[in-house]
């Protein structure tokens, strides 16, 4: 972006991905769900407006956006392309990471390639949440062997560089390591996955056996309890991903002359969002069940495209077809135990006054 002014920078970015989602990934979103790729132009696109950089701090070369801002562009482009958005959501992490690291060197050599979308990263985290965790890192000489399986990585083939956390056996520290993919092809064992949707992400599960990491390739290393507290925010972050799922419904029902179903829409989603913002200050329960209440509003929102659609809902490659199948990967994808568990006592009915 060649715009200098901050409040000039947030509405043009604004601006570019509401144009990106709408002219550029939704017209293309059926042939990358029916082809399982995503086009580079897409990369292109969202490198050259400037929005691979939107969580930077401005002394790091991002836009400064405040977090709201954030959040909406993430929306935005969540109703353009699900599986474009859910790989381009976990580069922001590495940034995020990049921009706090105390390593000098691997900040100067990462950051600025990652802000302007030059480099694309993504991440393997899922390994370190668990407890006990499926991912762990040995202290050794000069720096860390890491072992264990990360279960849901997204952007294999797709990103050139992945942040791999693990937890440290000793003090159950979390390290987080950035290397590049090339690196690690012959170094690691993947199993790809083929997901019912948004399977364009690459997704495969990771193993790693005896990876030594030096300490060159360290960006961060926190307590257990930071790496839990900063899950907060991701939850909140990847809370985005219903949403966008809600304004696309929203639009092709008002396509279909629906305009009534597609404003209630929006109005129940206007107060899940503001839920979901009140939550993040009040507390991990509230929060969890407003993430939840997000990812059921999407289930809701796609049932009432099939619904208004009919027969052809049921045809692979309709979009109502094909957002109901991402409803469902919301569910349990981009999501956290507690949310899903959530979830099950919710669909069973456990949650139920009656209930045994």
């Amino acid at each position: 972006m060649s715009t200098q002014d901050p409040a000039a920078r947030a509405i043009a970015l604004r601006s570019e991905a509401y144009r990106i989602a709408d002219e550029i990934l939704y017209p293309a979103a059926g042939e990358v769900d029916r082809s399982g790729v995503i086009p580079h132009s897409h990369w292109r696109a969202l490198a050259e407006a400037g929005l691979f950089g939107i969580a930077a701090p401005p002394e790091a070369g991002g836009p400064g956006l405040e977090f709201p801002q954030v959040i909406e562009i993430l929306e935005v482009l969540a109703s353009g392309c699900l599986s474009t958005s859910f790989a381009w959501l976990q580069h922001h992490g590495v940034v995020i990471s990049l921009s706090r690291s105390t390593n000098t060197a691997l900040r100067e050599e990462l950051l600025d390639a990652t802000v302007s979308g030059r480099l694309r990263a993504g991440v393997a985290f899922s390994g370190a949440v668990r407890t006990p965790p499926h991912m762990t890192a040995r202290r050794v000489d000069g720096g860390w062997v890491l072992s264990g399986h990360s279960p849901f990585v997204s952007g294999w083939d797709i990103v050139d560089l992945f942040q791999i956390s693990a937890r440290d056996v000793d003090t159950d520290d979390v390290v987080a390591t950035i290397l590049p993919l090339t690196d690690l092809r012959n170094r690691v064992r993947v199993i790809p996955m083929q997901l019912s949707a948004a399977n364009a992400t690459s997704t495969v599960s990771l193993h790693v056996a005896d990876l030594f990491v030096p300490d060159a390739r360290v960006v961060t290393r926190v307590t257990r309890e930071d790496f839990f507290a900063n899950q907060t925010a991701g939850i909140r972050i990847n809370g985005t991903l219903p949403f966008g799922l809600i304004r696309r419904c929203a639009a092709l029902l008002d396509a279909s002359a629906l305009p009534h179903a597609a404003r209630r829409l929006r109005e129940r989603a206007d107060a899940a969002r503001s839920a979901l913002d009140t939550a993040m200050g009040v507390s991990a329960d509230a929060l969890v069940a407003a993430r939840a209440d997000a990812a059921q509003l999407a289930l809701d929102a796609t049932s009432t495209l099939v619904a208004a659609h009919g027969g052809s809902s049921l045809i692979r490659g309709y979009a109502s077809e094909r957002l109901h199948r991402e409803a469902a990967f919301i569910l349990v994808a981009a999501s956290r135990a507690e949310v899903k568990d959530l979830l099950l006592r919710r669909f069973s009915g456990l949650d139920d006054p009656g209930a045994g």
